[in-house]
């Protein structure tokens, strides 16, 4: 593996985050969340391909920062651009469809897209869990759940060990969401 692919990715990404903060109440570094879901992949997963790894540090600039497609090609190739592209909700769409399309679409994302996907929602439960946006109400973080376990369902058969913990995530959040409550 291009260890320096994959540390240009973290530069990149880190730049096009720099001002952006997470959404929950600690208001961590938004650099973080890429950052664990690559992480995720090659810890729990075992993923040690550079094009899903790099790919995983860049999953949300198209969708959340001013990086085009055409900028992402151009500074690290065609494959890596065609992964983040297919984890990037059309922000021209409301919110409700970009949720329903994502779970919809599940199925259909390449084996390297559905691990980045997979990883991505486990960050995601675990700060709806731990750290929730202030305003976000049990119900609302309850059906954040739901949906993420409808988006894995159709991301599952590719990597068992990051599935189990996603089970094993979601389980512990139901658990403390319900405990809250």
């Amino acid at each position: 593996m291009n260890v320096g692919v994959l540390l240009a990715a973290i530069q990149f990404s880190a730049e096009m985050h720099r001002d952006q903060r997470r959404k929950g109440v600690d208001a961590s570094p938004y650099i973080n969340h890429p950052i664990e879901v690559a992480a995720m992949l090659a810890n729990i997963g075992g993923v040690q391909d550079e094009a899903t790894l790099a790919a995983a540090v860049l999953h949300d600039t198209v969708e959340d920062t001013r990086t085009s497609p055409a900028e992402l090609e151009a500074t690290f190739g065609a494959a890596i651009r065609r992964l983040v592209q297919e984890v990037t909700d059309d922000r021209s769409l409301p919110k409700a469809e970009r949720k329903h399309l994502q779970a919809e679409h599940a199925p259909q994302l390449s084996p390297s897209a559905k691990l980045i996907k997979i990883a991505d929602k486990i960050s995601n439960v675990r700060e709806v869990t731990d750290s929730p946006p202030a305003d976000w109400s049990l119900e609302r973080r309850r059906e954040y759940l739901d949906w993420a376990e409808r988006v894995v369902a159709g991301c599952r058969g590719v990597n068992s060990a990051l599935e189990s913990r996603f089970d094993d995530t979601l389980r512990r959040a139901r658990e403390v969401i319900s405990n809250e409550g």
